[in-house]
């Protein structure tokens, strides 16, 4: 199969595991301050109890440092274990609590409760459909991002601004997950109407405004777009937006 057509397909299986989820993941609902300490998280992309905790890392807008810990992963797995965690299950380690938890619930609750001031929002709390829905979305991807491969490990983290529910997004992190590569996630979920829809085609027209004063306007006076998946590896010095290209880039430099 043609490598374009491969990725067309990517996408829409992307696009229909967001849709499966309802698109939790894709709004800022309370753009929280960023804590004083990095907030770093033990995380297996393709696992439904990992994305309920990036969905709400999405819906408040905080960064977090990523560490993948795949199926077979050993660079950062053997150290969420001894956190306490289990295969699939997200383990958050808050140094400004501190605090140290070790499955979704109880993150996505401590999250609100710290950088919200808030109850969980009804539609991040757990339900019976979730376990459902999580496992025919992990379908859909063909379990992408839960198995580790042969890799190089990088000498510093990568960086990748995304959001959640962004299906170019998804497949990028499915690869750095796949890789053991740790990377700094920073979120830049929709902040207003006017930033609904893909980057090339905004649902409102004319000149694009981000609201001011949030991570998408300080993205536009850096960058000159705002456009997810976008990745900086200081490793390389390289930086580049494309999911295409991104996930070429790593397989390229860090595939084995």
């Amino acid at each position: 199969m043609p490598k374009t057509l491969a990725h067309h397909l990517s996408v829409a299986g992307s696009t229909l595991s967001s849709t499966l989820g309802g698109w939790r993941g894709t709004s800022v609902i309370h753009a929280a301050t960023q804590p004083p300490k990095p907030l770093a998280l033990y995380d297996m992309e393709g696992s439904p109890a990992c994305r309920r905790v990036r969905e709400a890392l999405t819906s408040l807008g905080l960064d977090v440092q990523v560490w993948p810990c795949p199926q077979g992963g050993q660079r950062f797995a053997p150290k969420a274990k001894s956190l306490g965690g289990t295969q699939g299950q997200p383990v958050l380690v808050d140094p400004n609590g501190p605090a140290t938890l070790t499955d979704a619930t109880s993150i996505v609750e401590h999250l609100f409760q710290t950088y919200a001031k808030r109850a969980t929002p009804r539609n991040y709390r757990a339900s019976g459909a979730d376990s459902l829905i999580g496992a025919v979305g992990a379908l859909v991807r063909q379990q992408r991002g839960t198995q580790a491969r042969v890799s190089r490990k990088p000498g510093k983290p990568l960086a990748l601004w995304s959001f959640e529910s962004s299906p170019y997004s998804r497949l990028v992190r499915e690869r750095l997950t796949e890789l053991e590569l740790p990377y700094t996630l920073h979120n830049l979920g929709k902040e207003q109407f006017a930033d609904m829809g893909p980057a090339a085609m905004r649902v409102r027209p004319g000149p694009y405004r981000p609201k001011a004063g949030g991570k998408r306007e300080k993205m536009l006076a850096q960058l000159g777009r705002v456009q997810v998946p976008y990745l900086e590896d200081p490793n390389t010095d390289v930086k580049m937006f494309e999911s295409a290209a991104i996930i070429d880039y790593l397989e390229q430099t860090y595939a084995l």
